[in-house]
């Protein structure tokens, strides 16, 4: 095992304020880094490579934590495919490139699951990645997502930088988006049961047939991964990040009900898209290295849906 970093060196967290950032950032300062670089969007567009240059030459991190890029469920991904790749190509690139000029000791960069192929064998390993074609609703953020992680395989291959990937899978927690025009399937089903719960409507309707496989990640656990991944792990290849469990989207729908609206009756529109029929990693190589997850998904659901009503409920309720 490597050593692990400095804690009082600085470290830059790209993305700290959106689900995953912010996470990583309350990891670290638990696990007493006093250094933390974050800089908001407002103040340096990570799309503008000069400026993401000058902001490097001027703050010099040692380590970069990647988690910004432009993210959303599958109605935002099919509906501005172009957007998606655009924005997250720019934002890799000009990342890594100032992180290689700028000699940072350590990046780590997060990848997708969805960057796997669509009919992949379940758990999907990591050597799975470019063996057939990607699920077609989120295939623009897909490919955007893939050549941020090659690219840092080839600047180790170049460089000798050491840059490392993970491939989290599906997220939630604080701080997501309860926007039902471009969430992801946990956080869009808060919503939708509390806002029926609201309303004193009954019947509460989910998109597809329910009967895909999601894998759920507490998104605190995924920077406690973060944290354990940036002190030990060192390989080219990139690794999952998961709990190893999944559950039908069916299961899921009767889980949030019965945390936000139990008395919700649950309806399936099958003629909305399902996306990808199954979405498991195998995260036997994360095992093997020492770390597990933490947070069981009811727990996690209740965590979330507590922060919904402290945060996002005035907001719900007026419209």
């Amino acid at each position: 095992m490597p050593p692990a970093i400095d804690r009082n060196e600085p470290v830059f967290v790209s993305g700290h304020r959106g689900l995953v950032g912010s996470a990583v950032v309350r990891r670290m300062e638990q696990a007493g880094f006093g250094n933390i670089l974050t800089v908001a969007r407002d103040k340096l567009d990570l799309c503008d490579p000069l400026a993401v240059d000058r902001w490097f030459r001027e703050m010099r991190p040692k380590y970069v934590i990647h988690v910004a890029g432009k993210v959303g469920g599958i109605l935002a991904n099919s509906t501005y495919p172009a957007d998606f790749m655009y924005d997250n190509l720019l934002i890799h690139a000009t990342v890594l490139r100032s992180a290689q000029r700028y000699a940072v000791a350590k990046l780590l960069y997060l990848g997708s699951s969805c960057i796997y192929p669509r009919d992949c064998p379940q758990p999907i390993r990591e050597e799975y990645l470019l063996t057939g074609p990607l699920e077609v609703t989120n295939e623009a953020y897909a490919l955007a997502k893939i050549a941020g992680l090659k690219s840092c395989q080839h600047y180790r291959d170049q460089y000798g930088c050491n840059f490392i990937s993970a491939i989290p899978t599906n997220l939630y927690g604080p701080r997501d988006n309860f926007d039902l025009q471009g969430s992801h399937v946990l956080p869009a089903l808060i919503r939708k049961f509390h806002q029926a719960k609201l309303a004193g409507d009954r019947e509460v309707v989910i998109w597809g047939s329910g009967k895909p496989r999601r894998e759920l990640l507490y998104v605190d656990d995924l920077a406690d991964a973060c944290v354990f991944l940036l002190d030990n792990y060192e390989d080219k290849a990139t690794i999952n990040v998961g709990t190893g469990q999944d559950i039908s989207i069916a299961d899921l729908a009767k889980l949030v009900a019965a945390v936000v609206y139990p008395a919700a009756e649950l309806v399936y529109n099958t003629s909305k898209p399902d996306g990808i029929p199954r979405k498991l990693l195998d995260v036997t190589r994360l095992h093997n290295l020492g770390w597990r997850h933490k947070m069981e998904l009811r727990d996690g659901i209740q965590a979330t849906y507590q922060w919904f009503l402290e945060h996002c409920q005035a907001s719900v309720a007026a419209e």
